[in-house]
């Protein structure tokens, strides 16, 4: 699963022109991408998944006093 940490890791190298990314979140890694596209493909994946995946929380009721 994608972070924002890592959207906002792929965003600045396509910003720069590097083809290496180094991303921190659990499992670290670094990837070297082949072409500007390729990079640019996955961004548009990475932020689907992480718009897609939303947290909420449900609030909890009593009945009565």
């Amino acid at each position: 699963m994608w972070s924002q940490n890592d959207i906002d890791s792929l965003k600045a190298a396509v910003a720069s022109g590097i083809f290496t990314v180094r991303y921190d979140g659990p499992p670290g890694r670094t990837i070297t991408y082949q072409s500007l596209s390729e990079m640019r493909s996955l961004l548009a994946e990475m932020q689907r998944q992480v718009k897609g995946h939303r947290s909420y929380r449900l609030a909890r009721t009593r009945k009565g006093f």
